[in-house]
């Protein structure tokens, strides 16, 4: 049997203390504060839950951990308080101690910190002021509600909407009881798998209030992260401003027909739906702003005039038909009825399955209702997926009665007209429909195509068929207006969360609150206006279809994200609501994007199109933003797969990227190193600036190495590097733990790159050889790679890492010498460089920034490294800045060997101009040793004289340990480096190939 214990690791015995003897902590005596928060005081000192205090202040111990421990430690237990992000009013914040506080033994106890209000105080408040915020009253608790009130009530009012009454006959008269149920149960399986998939996301964690935040935004949104997210709250947004829309024209439209009925008429049908719709729409206004609560309390009685409506509804089919209902097509329940009305009969231009499904769908699209308002529930966990499910349950069964039922006692066509009935003398061959079989002949009527009832002409024969047919009428109003009530507080709230986040421009207006419950009063104007333009339409078939569309994408966001979410195997993905599958989410993601297309595929498109746009945006733009999203943790999934499968593949030297650790120091500090290396390896290959603290680690030092600060400044300069900084006694050994330690894999380092010690005249001996012994990098088989500009690369004057004389430039040499590629910029030169170009908090520009036109690279290529000297500037010339500059290659020998040029323009592939380089400048570098100041000399005048010899020696040999004293080396390269207008650049490559002329 096997046995896993998992517990937490005591301090280290250093500071454990016998049971009897306590951790004395006199330096605290003065310091500590009055009676903690929850405590209470003593006459020798305090308590409180988790600290004990002596009375003279000198003890401070962690009570449960000596309860069990049997020692006395500043350890605290589990604490809710140390994982939520919110605070309490009228208590005291506690705080977990930090490790350091935990090790050291100077560090003051981590006692609760006080917070008022439930926020923090800004300091320098003086005592009276103080006194005063300590008597304040709590703040009101807003409204909250349960998961029947808040969620099930919320979902189904939302469901039953225009459409079930004034189109769910009309539907089945089209489709057929049979179709209709395959329409329904569709749908309900669509937002089935959405309401398991927003259970699912809505468990995972609490879902935080404050500011009203829906769930979609606040967790299906975010769960995709903002590139994703923010488009499934914008079209979500959208979809219920103009479900307001639909549901309004669908109320207007049953005030009209009433209206009508009774010979009053304002304009026409069409204008009159306008103009009662509007009016409505404002009085809904009105009760949204009024408040949570009244809104709540209207949607209850809302949902008990549908309730008696449906009690109605289901008697007046009992009841036998009176001969006026007969003449309108009602018979009770005939099963030959049933039977013709099972099998579909499409009419009209949009009489298809995907046209009445369009219709159909928006009436199954409330279910994110008591979602929407998840701030305003009292535990939204608990009440979003039970709320949601039974709400999809019951409507889904009351679709599918009342489809059943209206279909089995209602004919297609009547003509109203109590003198239609089939007289004696009449052949009932002659006679069409089913209402020939009850002695009813309507076939004038069918033939024409004028009759005015039956399910297929008579939107309300749900009226038609109930006990009490005013009851309909008013749950027509109450399905239509609480669901418009519904949508109109539910997208407002949705906009809200978008504006606070600040993802999209000129939004951020309407994200003010007001009131307790932070209301979205702006929002509410806003959704107000999308659906008085929409309500224009005046007509609930147009409406309904475009609605359909924008809500199918937003549940395909959301499935996904929980699919997404599932997939990654994020540890901070733990659903309490079992009862999802991923693949289901899945599934329920690709019907949806498909039924979208099927339904209307240019509204697809456009729906998409917006998603594509909002996705653009986000990421040119790259809101500061962090949400921890699953898009997050996919891309280190696929970096942490991508890196291990490198272990698997043999380097090859057609796949040799140079992979630069460049030794910045701090990168604002030394732009000019981070612009040139990153002219060549971005997008390319690693690059990794590094900077060194010689200092010990104590917990500033540590923090300024590790500064998010250095990376921040590198995005903002868009370099594509990595920052790495260590803490070291000294800069060598700081240096070599990032040679061997940097990188992951196979991706890591090859080539160091660094800046020329320009005070090595100055400094002391000690200071020269550390510079030159820094670098082990050709012992670890690196590149290496020296800047030198004239200027200078350091744009700050503060102390910078890496020492206090030694620039993070320096770290090139070694007991071996780079080799040297010099390009220099004239008046129409480019000179290649390996530096890349940081700047400070004010980011400076370099020249390695700017377009280089017409230039020409110099590349002096003496000695043979392997390549590196030649690949460098041929990566640089890749780029945009440097395409239009050429390129000189300068090689040693013996000029009257052109077929050797040749093979060598051969290797390189690449199509540059070869020339030799004079024998004497040649000869001047056959050893370190046997250089002298007149060669020397001779180069830099040669380097005055010619145009295009800018850097005429830029080759340099490895300098032998124990032969070549770290100053002569040093004053070589300064020599041969010095006072040269153009950036200069020495290169020496690990002696290994990184160029071939062979296609395999």
């Amino acid at each position: 049997m096997f046995q896993l214990i998992v517990g937490c690791l005591p301090r280290s015995s250093a500071h454990l203390q016998g049971a009897n003897d306590g951790i004395r902590l006199a330096a605290y005596r003065a310091n500590l504060p009055a009676p903690v928060a929850n405590g209470k005081a003593t006459s020798g000192g305090f308590e409180s839950d988790y600290y004990t205090c002596d009375g003279d202040g000198s003890s401070v111990a962690s009570r449960v951990s000596v309860d069990l421990t049997g020692y006395e430690t500043l350890d605290a237990p589990p604490r809710y308080d140390f994982y939520a992000n919110t605070e309490v009013w009228g208590r005291r914040r506690q705080f977990r101690p930090s490790l350091f506080q935990l090790h050291q033994d100077d560090s003051r106890p981590p006692m609760y910190e006080e917070t008022t209000g439930g926020q923090a105080e800004a300091g320098g408040k003086d005592s009276s002021e103080e006194d005063e915020d300590e008597q304040k009253e709590p703040p009101t608790e807003p409204t909250r509600f349960g998961w029947v009130q808040g969620v099930m009530i919320r979902c189904m009012l939302n469901i039953w909407g225009v459409i079930l009454y004034l189109r769910l006959p009309w539907i089945t008269a089209q489709a057929g009881i049979g179709m209709t149920w395959v329409i329904i149960l569709l749908s309900s399986t669509i937002t089935g798998i959405t309401g398991l998939s927003t259970s699912a996301i809505a468990t995972n964690g609490k879902v935080k209030g404050g500011w009203i935040c829906s769930l979609p935004h606040a967790t299906a949104y975010r769960s995709l992260g903002p590139e994703l997210g923010g488009s499934i709250g914008l079209i979500f947004a959208f979809a219920n401003a103009v479900a307001v829309a639909m549901h309004t024209v669908g109320f207007a439209e049953t005030v009209t027909d009433l209206m009508r009925e009774n010979g009053a008429v304002m304009v026409d049908r069409t204008n009159d739906i306008r103009i009662i719709g509007i009016i409505t729409v404002t009085c809904l206004l009105g009760i949204s702003m009024a408040g949570m609560a009244w809104e709540s309390k209207a949607q209850v009685l809302f949902f008990i005039v549908i309730m008696v409506s449906f009690a109605s509804y289901i008697v007046g089919t009992i009841i036998p038909a009176s001969p006026e209902k007969q003449s309108k097509g009602f018979f009770s329940y005939k099963a030959n009825i049933f039977a013709a009305n099972f099998v579909p009969d499409y009419r009209g231009p949009g009489g298809s399955f995907f046209g009445m499904f369009s219709i159909f769908f928006p009436s199954a699209t409330g279910i994110l209702a008591g979602a929407n308002i998840s701030g305003d529930l009292k535990n939204p966990a608990v009440a979003i997926p039970r709320g949601t499910l039974l709400a999809i349950f019951w409507t889904t069964v009351s679709y599918l009665i009342i489809s059943a039922t209206i279909g089995s006692c209602v004919v297609r066509d009547a003509s109203g007209v109590l003198n239609d009935t089939l007289s004696p003398s009449s052949a009932v061959e002659d006679c069409v429909g089913t209402a020939c079989q009850y002695g009813w002949d309507f076939t004038g009527c069918i033939n024409n195509k004028t009759c005015v009832y039956g399910i297929h002409n008579y939107y309300q024969s749900m009226s038609l068929v109930s006990a009490f047919g005013p009851l309909i009428t008013a749950g027509i109003f109450g399905a239509t207006l609480s669901s418009a009530l519904a949508c109109l507080v539910s997208a407002p709230k949705v906009f809200q969360c978008l504006c606070k986040d600040q993802l999209y421009p000129l939004i951020g207006f309407f994200g003010k609150s007001y009131g307790k419950n932070n209301e979205p009063i702006r929002g509410y104007l806003l959704t107000y206006i999308i659906a008085a333009c929409f309500i224009l339409i005046a007509e609930l078939n147009t409406i309904a279809p475009i609605i359909s569309n924008f809500f199918l994408c937003s549940y395909a966001l959301i499935n996904f994200s929980c699919f997404h979410a599932s997939i990654t195997n994020s540890p901070g993905w733990r659903p309490s609501f079992r009862f999802y599958s991923k693949w289901l989410s899945l599934l329920g993601a690709i019907c949806s994007v498909v039924i979208m297309f099927l339904l209307t595929w240019w509204a697809a498109l456009i729906a998409f199109g917006v998603v594509f746009i909002l996705l653009a945006y986000t990421l040119y733009k790259k809101p500061d933003v962090n949400w921890g999203s699953s898009v997050q943790a996919s891309s280190y999934n696929m970096a942490l797969s991508r890196c291990a499968g490198l272990n698997s593949v043999e380097d090859h030297v057609k796949n040799y990227r140079p992979q630069c650790l460049v030794l910045t120091g701090p990168p604002s500090s030394r732009p000019a190193l981070v612009d040139l290396v990153s002219c060549f390896t971005k997008d390319l290959s690693l690059m990794l600036c590094g900077n060194v603290l010689t200092d010990d680690p104590s917990p500033s030092v540590l923090e300024k190495a590790m500064s998010d600060s250095h990376l921040n400044w590198l995005n903002k300069r868009k370099a594509g590097s990595f920052y790495r900084g260590v803490v070291a006694a000294d800069l060598q050994s700081g240096v070599n733990v990032l040679l061997q330690g940097a990188g992951l894999g196979r991706v890591k380092p090859n080539v160091l790159i660094m800046g020329f010690k320009k005070d090595w005249r100055s400094d002391t001996p000690q200071a020269a050889h550390n510079y030159i012994g820094v670098i082990d990098a050709f012992d670890l088989q690196f590149g290496v790679c020296v800047l030198r500009m004239r200027e200078g690369l350091e744009v700050s004057s503060p102390s910078q890492s890496h020492g206090e004389s030694l620039h993070a430039y320096r770290n090139t040499q070694n007991t071996q010498r780079p080799s040297m590629v010099s390009f220099k910029f004239y008046k129409t030169r480019c000179l290649f460089a390996a530096s890349v170009s940081i700047e400070p908090e004010p980011q400076h520009s370099t020249q390695f920034q700017k377009k280089q036109g017409k230039k020409t690279i110099d590349v002096y290529w003496l000695s043979d490294d392997g390549g590196l000297t030649l690949l460098l500037p041929y990566l640089l010339t890749r780029r945009k800045r440097w395409a239009k500059c050429k390129v000189r290659v300068f090689v040693g020998g013996d000029a009257e060997k052109k077929d050797e040029q040749k093979s060598l323009q051969k290797v390189s592939f690449f199509s540059w101009s070869f020339s030799k380089c004079p024998n004497h400048l040649r000869n001047a570098f056959t050893g370190v040793v046997k250089l002298s100041p007149e060669n020397v000399s001779s180069s830099l005048l040669l380097g005055e004289n010619q145009r295009f010899a800018v850097f005429p020696d830029s080759t340099m040999p490895v300098g032998r340990r124990g032969v070549c004293p770290s100053t002569l080396y040093l004053a070589w390269l300064d020599f041969l480096s010095r006072d040269l207008r153009p950036p200069v650049l020495l290169v020496r490559g690990n002696q290994e190939n990184v160029l071939t002329f062979y296609c395999q």
